[in-house]
């Protein structure tokens, strides 16, 4: 990790109208940032407020995504196409002065590589033309050409070239366990019982999918921040379904193996669902931030944790289906449950569903950066030393 460090430059929370067109930041920043806040954070050096991003922030919440959808055709079709991905990407941020632009992809992009056929049925969700079930399919499974996936980095370097340093650009993929449930399943599930069972019955199966999706996603996250990505995440979606046992074994241990042979200078993030059993496991992964859903105790966590990693969650992503008043309360609570300590990203507990009003999204953003601003911010100062720093 990188030690904190005192505030340098002129450091202004966004604010009104026009920061949404034009995020303010930190200053001038060695990667040629404008606003390097999420950056600061994830290293667990001082900011002046602290930095929101959302999960899912680019999506079917917003009438523009909707739009570009129908007019692209499919899903795929907005994923694969660059220019496509990059309208997608920089939506959100032209809505709201948001810290970090994320991506627009999916963490299924890695097994479509592998030759499995990936397809988005209207209303369906992802489905697999073929699965990665047995013996004979997983033995035969082999990391691919990353030329397969030229498509996501050139994705990412159209979009870096749009923000034109604006904010960082996270970067993502699947945790090898999660991609593996769907590869085994051949699409969503509930419960992936038959996951679950092969853990049970063939866990050196299980082992050698992991093992695969791993070697595989290490690449393709370096291939990632080689394109230009500032921070990159795993996103762990369905490890939480595994007992605390299987999950350090099949999902922890694959994850560490990942951030293990990701770029140093590169901060990472990781995410798993329902994995409150485990945390004391995951900040040990090597990320330099932990995710926390909803049903986390943020403020124990930070607690316990918060001079190891730094932590970003945890509004329950329901909550923006209330008002904004009431949103905003939300928001203001888990600010104060984080504390002033530095090393601290707001996002939600899991992505934002389709129902959410736009001007929920808004009152957030806005309710986070005014909360942290007043406390002093992810600094450990007081409120009038971040104003002397930063001319707020």
């Amino acid at each position: 990790m990188i030690a904190a460090g005192p505030l340098q430059g002129a450091n202004h929370a966004p604010s009104g109208a026009s920061a949404a067109a034009k995020p303010q930041g930190l200053g001038d920043h060695p990667g040629g940032l404008q606003n390097d806040t999420l950056l600061r954070a994830l290293r667990r050096e001082p900011t002046p407020y602290v930095p929101v991003w959302l999960m899912r922030q680019a999506g079917r919440y917003l009438p523009e995504y909707a739009a570009l959808r129908a007019k692209a055709g499919s899903f795929m079709a907005l994923a694969t196409t660059p220019s496509l991905a990059t309208e997608v990407t920089l939506q959100p941020l032209a809505r709201f002065p948001l810290d970090a632009a994320i991506l627009f992809s999916d963490i299924l992009t890695v097994p479509d590589a592998m030759g499995l056929g990936l397809s988005f049925a209207e209303g369906e969700g992802p489905r697999f033309a073929r699965t990665a079930a047995d013996e004979p399919a997983i033995r035969a499974l082999r990391v691919p050409d990353l030329a397969k996936l030229r498509y996501v980095f050139d994705a990412v370097g159209e979009i870096k070239r749009a923000l034109a340093g604006r904010v960082p650009l996270i970067g993502f993929a699947g945790s090898p366990f999660t991609l593996a449930c769907y590869m085994i399943e051949g699409g969503g599930s509930a419960d992936f019982a038959a996951v679950r069972r092969m853990a049970f019955a063939r866990p050196d199966l299980l082992e050698r999918l992991v093992s695969v999706n791993a070697d595989a996603v290490a690449a393709y996250l370096c291939e990632q921040a080689a394109a230009g990505a500032d921070a990159l995440m795993l996103f762990d979606t369905w490890g939480g379904l595994l007992t605390p046992d299987a999950y350090r074994r099949f999902s922890l241990a694959s994850m560490r193996a990942v951030i293990a042979r990701l770029p140093r200078e590169v901060p990472t993030i990781v995410f798993t669902k329902g994995a409150a059993a485990t945390l004391d496991d995951i900040v040990q992964s090597g990320a330099s931030c932990v995710g926390l859903d909803w049903t986390m105790d943020l403020r124990e966590a930070r607690r316990r944790h918060g001079a190891r990693v730094a932590f970003q969650g945890n509004l329950d992503p329901l909550a923006l289906l209330t008002d904004p008043a009431t949103v905003e309360r939300a928001a203001t609570e888990i600010v104060a449950a984080a504390g002033p300590a530095p090393g601290y990203v707001f996002n939600v507990g899991h992505g934002v569903v389709p129902a959410t009003p736009p001007d929920h999204v808004a009152a957030l953003v806005a309710a986070v950066h005014r909360a942290s601003r007043v406390t002093g911010g992810a600094s450990g100062t007081p409120p009038r030393a971040v104003q002397q720093r930063g001319g707020d």
